[in-house]
């Protein structure tokens, strides 16, 4: 029997729009062993994910509706799979730089799946300089998924399970797929009819999801403006309208920043002054944000903070259980740009979190680094639905901070050096921020709309910035808070 999407699901496909298309996206930089037997490139990459494949199912198959909206749609075996549709090749035009990367990264994301075929692309990208500025010398893959494929129940995110602990590859595993029979139209209908009658509360939810969706349609297709009615049910089915820096329209292309800090550094700061690394990387957002504000010449007076939507990992016996053995719970914290001192910001975040600690066990780093594969893929995937979720009470900007294994992967035998995430931008949301710390490194990534903010770059700066001031905590003798950085005369360090 094929599977019916829940209400949740339905929920994400009446959010999508061309400007706000759901997807998460990984970007993995490998380092192929110029000794490896075979190399590492597009046809070992393929290699790779024809035999993963089989863990994650759900990535073979599609949506298909019922006739008449009878019921809510089901997924199916793909009769047309295609495997190098879907596992794509590209390459950096020499020298193959990191800017370059985030360029083709920002287009690709840009784009939403087709709904026609299974919601899921990966693209092998040839050509990245290496650590020593050779040209070529790294490739990176980019995993791009919809919110729909993974559930962390019956799917996790194809991106977790191509990494492994060593550079020895596993053996192909041996199976010989083949599609299940298309469902045709009429018993696509009749199993409609027969769910109805099995649950009334379903048949019920179904043409709930179906006015709500048709009303996001119309709201797609005419601007508000142009109908009175447009209007009324825009404003009755969004949060209400918040007007800051990183909340607007969206266009329909976006920018991608990346940032690899250490995660030495963050651990410094947070054994000077307690609290956790998931504090500090906060405290250097918020110090990040205000940065970047001012060099915008934004009045900080009457935006004193931003109000953030963290999804976190926690025990709590009252929601449903992953299969990864914890829940994604949404956390609200205030990031307070207006606070000038870096000591100041950071112990404001430690505090707003341990009301959070206080009302559920939080879920150790340690324990989701330990969860087998790459699972920050599946976390951060996790995150951006629950901040989904979120959007009806309103915040600014979601962080997603998801820790990783601290030693070494390899996928197919080429190691893992870098990775970001990429969360996607939801409607009226402009930017959207993950984290992820793996094997010594916390690299930051942010997703931007290219129109409302073409100064993302700057952002990235920032966040380098940032951090550096937080350190300068760590520098200074205790008892004697320091300067804030924008406060120091031009030659202080």
């Amino acid at each position: 029997m094929n599977e019916r999407l829940r209400a949740p699901d339905l929920a994400i496909l009446a959010a999508e729009s061309p400007f706000a298309p759901l997807h998460n996206a990984t970007v993995a930089i490998l380092e192929p062993d110029a000794s490896g037997e075979p190399a590492f490139d597009y046809a070992s990459l393929l290699r790779l994910i024809d035999d993963r494949i089989t863990y994650v199912p759900r990535y073979r198959q599609r949506i298909q509706f019922v006739p008449g909206r009878l019921a809510n749609p089901v997924w199916v075996d793909d009769a047309r799979f295609d495997l190098a549709y879907h596992v794509r090749r590209s390459a950096l035009p020499r020298p193959g730089t990191l800017a370059q990367l985030r360029e083709l990264v920002s287009r690709i994301i840009s784009r939403p799946l087709d709904r026609e075929r299974p919601l899921w692309e990966v693209y092998f990208v040839e050509g990245l300089e290496g650590a020593d500025g050779t040209p070529g010398g790294r490739v990176a893959v980019l995993v791009k998924s919809h919110q729909l494929l993974v559930d962390g129940t019956t799917t996790v995110d194809l991106g977790q399970v191509l990494f492994d602990a060593n550079p020895e590859i596993k053996p192909v595993v041996d199976e010989d797929w083949h599609p299940a029979t298309r469902p045709t139209p009429a018993w696509l209908v009749l199993d409609a009819v027969a769910d109805s009658f099995r649950s009334p509360a379903t048949a019920l939810s179904t043409a709930r999801s179906n006015v709500e969706a048709s009303l996001r349609r119309v709201g797609h297709a005419l601007s508000p403006a142009a109908n009175p009615l447009v209007s009324v049910v825009s404003a009755l089915a969004s949060r209400p309208q918040v007007h800051t820096p990183v909340t607007r329209p969206l266009s329909q292309q976006r920018r991608f920043v990346a940032v690899s800090t250490s995660l030495d550094d963050h651990r410094r700061v947070r054994d000077r002054h307690g609290g956790s690394v998931n504090d500090v990387v906060l405290a250097t957002v918020a110090g990040a944000l205000r940065a970047w504000l001012m060099t915008r010449a934004e009045s900080l007076s009457g935006l004193s903070y931003l109000q953030a939507v963290v999804p976190m990992s926690v025990i709590d016996k009252e929601q449903e259980g992953t299969q990864l053995g914890s829940q994604i719970a949404a956390h609200r914290v205030v990031l307070p740009i207006a606070e000038p001192n870096a000591l100041v910001r950071l112990h404001q975040v430690t505090y707003s979190f341990e009301a959070h600690q206080a009302s559920r066990r939080a879920v150790a780093a340690s324990r989701l680094a330990g969860i087998a594969g790459f699972a920050p893929a599946t976390f951060h995937a996790l995150g951006s639905r629950v901040a989904a979720a979120e959007l009806r009470r309103g915040f600014d900007v979601s962080i997603t901070n998801v820790p990783g294994p601290q030693f070494p992967l390899y996928a197919a035998g080429a190691k893992l050096v870098e990775t970001y995430p990429v969360p996607p931008l939801l409607a009226d949301h402009a930017l959207a921020i993950g984290v992820t710390s793996y094997d010594g490194r916390v690299f930051y990534a942010m997703t931007a709309d290219r129109d409302a903010l073409p100064d993302a770059e700057v952002l990235g700066q920032c966040v380098t910035e940032a951090l550096d001031e937080l350190l300068d905590t760590v520098r200074a003798p205790r008892g004697l808070p320091p300067r804030g950085r924008f406060h120091r005369g031009r030659g202080e360090t």
